[in-house]
């Protein structure tokens, strides 16, 4: 036996400890998900070799990641992946990590869904669109951003998932063609001032062209209204997510470019989450 024997379980205690040193936001839960990572181990196998004794390299391998999320480098970016409405999406450090509160967008989508013809305005990993075709998969699904390597995460994605869905490089409408009769998007909506106090995982790690929404949060919503509309076709809808604090905003921005039925969604906290308007 090793003098320097260390158990799974005392290795996930060392690993939680680190993680808690560094205030880091969920440490149990992370310091699990990065073992759990490394292993390949469910809960259940865990329990039962918990006083197994770890090799020096998974050892060494672990507190490597765990280093690695004490500088606050998300978990979504050491794994790699983020899970989203029941798919499996490839995150960097070039897109959004998908969250949950954007699971109410897409299930706000999916009843207008069938048959349609779908953009994903401010696409970033695909999660959006990809989820509305694999869970849809009449609808003819189109995904547009202004990154370039956004983009190639997006179409790694799409692979991955085996969704058909076609890929737009486009400052905003600037490349759009053609009409939709849905427009859907998820933009960065957050003030600059906002963003400063924000945790360090997002403020640090996520892309300022997925969350800067410029002074009042709203510019991308203006340019929705104004420009978006001209790619619906007839009575096209559109649905988009918001801030907590911007439901009414949006809801007179869409308004006051003709658009009807706008209505502001709320999520599972109940806060405004989703605004959807029809042309």
């Amino acid at each position: 036996m090793r003098i320097n024997m260390i158990t799974y379980q005392e290795l996930l205690k060392s690993g939680e400890n680190e993680l808690v040193s560094s205030n880091i936001s969920d440490a149990e839960l992370d310091a699990w998900y990065l073992l759990e990572y490394i292993t390949g181990m469910s809960r259940a196998k865990f329990f039962l070799d918990r006083d197994m004794e770890v090799s020096d390299e998974i050892k060494d391998r672990y507190l490597s990641l765990i280093h690695m999320r004490k500088e606050h480098i998300p978990l979504q970016h050491i794994t790699g992946t983020q899970e989203f409405m029941g798919f499996d999406f490839f995150v960097n450090e070039n897109v959004l990590v998908p969250r949950q509160d954007t699971e109410c967008l897409v299930e706000n989508v999916l009843p207008f869904a069938h048959g349609k013809k779908i953009l994903d305005m401010c696409t970033g990993s695909g999660c959006i669109i990809i989820s509305l075709k694999k869970l849809e998969e009449t609808a003819e699904c189109t995904g547009a951003d202004i990154s370039k390597k956004a983009l190639e995460v997006a179409q790694k994605n799409a692979a991955s998932n085996e969704a058909e869905v076609y890929f737009i490089e486009s400052d905003m409408f600037e490349k759009i063609n053609g009409k939709y009769d849905i427009i859907v998007s998820n933009p960065p909506y957050i003030r600059p001032d906002v963003i400063k106090t924000l945790e360090p995982e997002v403020r640090e790690h996520d892309p300022m062209l997925a969350l800067d929404g410029g002074e009042d949060g709203l510019m991308f919503y203006r340019i929705l209204a104004k420009e978006g509309k001209k790619h619906l076709a007839g009575p096209g809808m559109m649905f988009m997510e918001i801030g907590h604090d911007q439901g009414r905003a949006v809801k007179e921005i869409f308004e006051n470019e003709g658009f009807k039925e706008v209505i502001v969604k709320k999520d599972l906290c109940e806060n405004d989450r989703v605004v959807m308007a029809v042309k």
